[in-house]
């Protein structure tokens, strides 16, 4: 915060000023490596923006050693020619120990790790096992054959499926954790819950926005075990519309914990021993296939636009180093599962949109007219064009683009594009529509262990069910849901930036071992200042224009290109391109190369 003087000189519009005084700082804390002398140390900061060392006296070093990750805390911010002082609060632990690297990013990205103790104790209080009390006024579908379809390695299953088919009408139940059992409103767990916003997926670990003991024990749906869930239950005709559903307050017990690699190889592998395995849940999964691609075609017709890029799996061994990294590809098994939570959550969503009760809705607003524009121009280049009226566009019309530049050379190029020209999708307490799933009502329903909308949701729906909705828990909810929406915004910003740097950094360490190397990619970038060339396992890395050596290169902004001046060559994005890797940073988690011939 800063006092500033506003001048009375006017540039157009603008009003100039200068700053007077600095009030008070944003940054108090910063994360970074400790370097000793002999009387005082110093802290280098991680992040590269901050442009100096902070100068620690000795005996607030808290005994820290060369080497030592720590956090330190700004006590004077220094001034020309002085350095920022500040004192050690807490050292993670040493650059070469397994895990510090990761924990030193925790740290910087101040995601809460350990949970109170309060918590803790709350948790397991509630944590009891299913009782028939518990049941009782509940519809019971424990005879329903039920599944759970999740990774290999998951343990919070929040999810389970059922489906039957009679008269040509599918009844799907998706049937979700009924968190708010155990999470009560105003509890420590609720407030714990709500300050953390999200479970956050890191390579080597996961940070529960919930207690293992909840997450992953009686708020798991797990085999064979009775479960509480709040479900929507959905009759969806042979063109993929909802003509009726119900969402009701339930019990369940899942017949199979099923992995998506196993239901993939039944229906896309054929697998015999698979097959007969699971034999008795076979018909299931075909009508699941059966009824997904339906919901998916329906879905493609109105405009949802789907983009393909692959995550990134990322291998450590025990230590903690990356000893492989594949691009993770979608298959039939977690499309289906896709397909099945989109339905569920605009289900919910639209019934209650039409009640017109406070809710949480998850919004995606149309994207920028003027990004738009410029994306319209740069494939006019292609000879592709894109329909926009008055400023506006369709979703309908960038599907319709990514589906003519399939398997195009130029496909990942304006894919990538297209997504850039795309706003952030976001919480909201106003159903302005998903852009990008072309659809009118979403919200977040099917996660409640790991995301605290769709805990909220779940209240406001059991609320409406047991009729407690009067106009004080009206009032209540107009009263905290802005704020809740929002909040949630940010720590998924939060998880989301936490989780792509965690990714870099083991991407670059992972290069580190590989200087020398030449690999096949893709340009996935173009900058003013070089190349980004993308490896088939999802790797990224910059060949700086210094180091284009053959001629002088300028960028053309408008096609997004690099053009030698003598001799006309271009670098442009999607072309394949060989390079070598020439240097990985860890502290900066950048990746370097030279183009190779």
């Amino acid at each position: 915060m800063v006092q500033a003087r506003v001048s009375p000189v006017q540039t157009g519009k603008r009003r100039e000023g200068s700053i007077v005084k600095v009030l008070s700082h944003g940054l108090t804390q910063v994360v970074g490596t400790y370097d000793s002398a002999q009387t005082f140390g110093f802290v280098i900061p991680d992040d590269a923006k901050i442009g100096q060392d902070i100068f620690v006296p000795k005996e607030h070093s808290k005994g820290a050693v060369s080497g030592h990750k720590v956090i330190v805390e700004i006590t004077d911010y220094g001034k020309k020619g002085k350095k920022p002082e500040g004192k050690v609060i807490e050292i993670i632990g040493h650059i070469n120990d397994p895990g510090t690297d990761i924990l030193s990013l925790i740290k910087a990205y101040d995601l809460p790790m350990e949970f109170p103790v309060r918590v803790l104790n709350q948790a397991q209080r509630a944590a009891k096992e299913v009782s028939p009390a518990d049941m009782a006024g509940r519809m019971d579908l424990r005879d329903w054959q039920t599944v759970t379809i999740d990774g290999d390695d998951a343990k919070d299953l929040d999810d389970a499926i059922t489906l039957t088919k009679e008269d040509g009408v599918y009844s799907l139940g998706v049937h979700i954790a009924d968190v708010s059992n155990y999470v009560q409103e105003h509890s420590a767990l609720d407030a714990e819950a709500l300050e953390r916003g999200t479970s956050v997926y890191l390579v080597d670990r996961v940070i529960p926005m919930l207690p293992h003991t909840l997450s992953n024990g009686i708020c798991s749906l797990n085999q064979g075990e009775n479960r509480l869930t709040l479900s929507c239950i959905m009759k969806i005709d042979a063109k993929g519309r909802v003509i009726d559903h119900k969402i009701a307050e339930t019990v369940i017990c899942v017949d199979r914990r099923m992995s998506y690699t196993n239901v993939k190889k039944i229906l896309e592998d054929k697998d015999p021993a698979v097959t007969e395995e699971y034999k008795e849940l076979v018909p299931m999964f075909l009508l699941m296939e059966e009824l997904a691609a339906i919901l998916r075609d329906k879905r493609k017709k109105r405009g949802s636009i789907d983009f393909d890029f692959p995550e990134t799996k990322i291998h450590l061994d025990k230590e903690g180093h990356p000893v492989e990294i594949l691009p993770y590809e979608r298959n039939v098994a977690t499309k289906i599962i896709e397909d099945f939570m989109l339905i569920a959550n605009e289900t919910v969503a639209e019934d209650f949109f039409w009640q017109q009760m406070p809710f949480v809705y998850r919004t995606h607003d149309n994207p920028d007219g003027e990004k738009i524009q410029k994306l319209s121009a740069f494939i006019n280049n292609f000879g592709y064009s894109i329909h926009i009226g008055q400023d506006e566009i369709h979703p309908k019309e960038l599907q319709k683009l990514l589906q003519k530049i399939e398997g195009t050379p130029e496909e990942l190029l304006i894919s990538r594009l297209t997504l850039r020209s795309m706003k952030q999708a976001k919480y909201g307490v106003i159903s302005t529509g998903h852009f990008g799933l072309a659809a009118s009502y979403y919200c977040h329903f099917t996660s409640p262990i790991r995301r605290y909308p769709d805990l909220q949701i779940h209240r406001i729906i059991k609320d409406c069910l047991r009729g407690r909705m009067k106009e004080t828990r009206i009032a209540h909810y107009d009263k905290i849901l802005p704020e809740v929406a929002k909040h949630s915004s940010e720590t998924e910003r939060r998880a989301e930036e936490a989780e792509r740097e965690t990714e870099k950094l083991k991407k670059a360490e992972y290069m580190s071992k590989r200087i020398g190397e030449v690999f096949e990619g893709v340009i996935s970038g173009v900058t003013a200042w070089g190349l980004y060339v993308e490896l088939p396992n999802t790797i990224e890395g910059l060949v700086h224009i210094t180091s284009l050596t053959d001629d002088y290169y300028v960028y053309l902004e408008d096609t997004y290109e690099l053009m030698g001046e003598a001799t006309n060559r271009r670098y442009k994005l999607g072309q394949k391109v060989k390079v070598k890797a020439v240097k990985a940073d860890t502290l900066l988690r950048t990746v370097d190369f030279e183009l190779a011939e």
